[in-house]
């Protein structure tokens, strides 16, 4: 007949699974994680681009690093635990919009990393980042991509659209009318999508100084409007 001890009522799983956990590779990844983070975090600075810099989103990206490497060590331990570790993050969602998409390019860089860290890759976490890296820098800085702008003209009667495309052909390389909306009181909207010299915004003070004219804007497109 079994007898069960006082030992055994306070025997439990979490002390054996603690004992069998290694405190140095979790130190180890944790720090590798870290490190890879923030050369994410000044490699999203140094090549960022856009409108506004967010500097939540940044950090942001180094605590993902961190978390998934986390989760990635506690679920390599037991196969049960990833299972619902599975079901549990299914009902996370990431409901930020994210305009440019290389903001999305980090957020799953990011996201590789933890994931390589935690399964204790760490060879291939360093030598992937550095290429990733290095490949960001050099995109963002030696390849030069000429975007558009958008000319928004409103004019009245007075002027005919004949005249504000002669202005625009003399001073842009290449130009197409996109939209021309007729509103109340006779005035006229066109929208042209035009690719200037050098970035020379001669043809908005040209078509300004038109009669007739109320406005002339020159918008860029690089994932966000900018004026």
């Amino acid at each position: 007949m079994d007898t069960t001890t006082f030992s055994d009522i306070f025997k439990s799983s979490f002390l054996e699974k603690a004992t069998s956990f290694s405190l140095t590779d979790s130190v180890i990844s944790i720090g590798f994680a870290l490190l890879l983070g923030l050369f994410i975090y000044m490699v999203y600075k140094k090549t960022f681009s856009g409108v506004i810099y967010s500097h939540s989103f940044n950090i942001s990206l180094i605590i993902m690093t961190m978390a998934t490497s986390l989760v990635i060590m506690g679920i390599s331990q037991n196969v049960l635990l990833s299972l619902g570790m599975v079901g549990a993050l299914s009902i996370v969602r990431f409901r930020t919009p994210i305009k440019d998409p290389m903001d999305l390019v980090y957020l799953f860089w990011s996201l590789i990393v933890g994931i390589l860290c935690g399964a204790q890759f760490i060879f291939l976490a360093v030598v992937g980042s550095l290429v990733i890296g290095l490949v960001i820098i050099l995109f963002s800085n030696k390849i030069k991509v000429e975007n558009p702008y958008l000319l928004v003209v409103k004019y009245n009667k007075e002027i005919t659209s004949t005249e504000i495309e002669q202005i625009i052909n003399a001073n842009v390389k290449k130009s197409s009318l996109k939209s021309k909306s007729i509103m109340q009181g006779n005035e006229t909207e066109v929208t042209y999508e035009i690719r200037v010299k050098d970035n020379d915004s001669n043809v908005v003070a040209d078509i300004s100084k038109l009669k007739g004219i109320y406005s002339a804007v020159m918008l860029s497109y690089d994932g966000n409007f900018t004026a």
